[in-house]
């Protein structure tokens, strides 16, 4: 099964199905801090709902199309950071994440997504990758920032969250300018 051992402290886990309750816990427990930019978290009832989406997670990364994998910190399942769908002809990918409350402000993110970059340019052999945020997601938005993404972008009204919309900011990394 696949893992990627980011550090001391951080590995990135694919989800199993024995993971459900977990996962379910994670989101139920930060629900209206994750409410704020996450459309899905009002829809997640129950955690028998991840009974039908980690085996799509599961086939996705069987079929070398991206992965959804859990974020774990020292022990304990922190977040969750996706590869969306892989554009193997353009060799681009993009990639989005989110983190419990309770493990923000201890550089985990920014350290995971340093991983999954080097997983994607030196393992993949990728090109190019982009992540999107919200706006107004300052939290969100200091992970491509601080890694040397480019702006790239605005997508005005890019997103519908709970019957408003909101901009997301596109940042993009391109293989030349991470491998120096």
């Amino acid at each position: 099964m696949f893992t990627l051992k980011i550090d001391q402290d951080i590995e990135l886990q694919l989800f199993q199905i024995h993971d459900s309750q977990k996962l379910y816990r994670l989101v139920d427990e930060n629900r209206t801090y994750l409410r704020d930019w996450l459309p899905w978290v009002d829809g997640m009832t129950s955690s028998f709902q991840y009974h039908g989406i980690i085996p799509m997670w599961l086939k996705q990364f069987a079929e070398n199309n991206g992965f959804n994998a859990g974020i774990v910190y020292k022990g304990e399942l922190a977040g969750s950071l996706g590869l969306h769908q892989i554009d193997w002809h353009n060799r681009q990918t993009s990639i989005g994440y989110y983190l419990g409350q309770k493990f923000q402000g201890h550089g985990i993110m920014t350290r995971a997504v340093h991983g999954v970059l080097n997983y994607i340019f030196y393992d993949l052999g990728l090109n190019r990758v982009e992540i999107r945020c919200g706006e107004n997601n300052i939290k969100s938005r200091a992970i491509p920032e601080r890694l040397g993404f480019k702006t790239e972008g605005l997508i005005r009204d890019g997103e519908q969250l709970y019957g408003r919309y909101h901009n997301l900011v596109i940042y993009g990394m391109l293989s030349r300018d991470w491998l120096h």
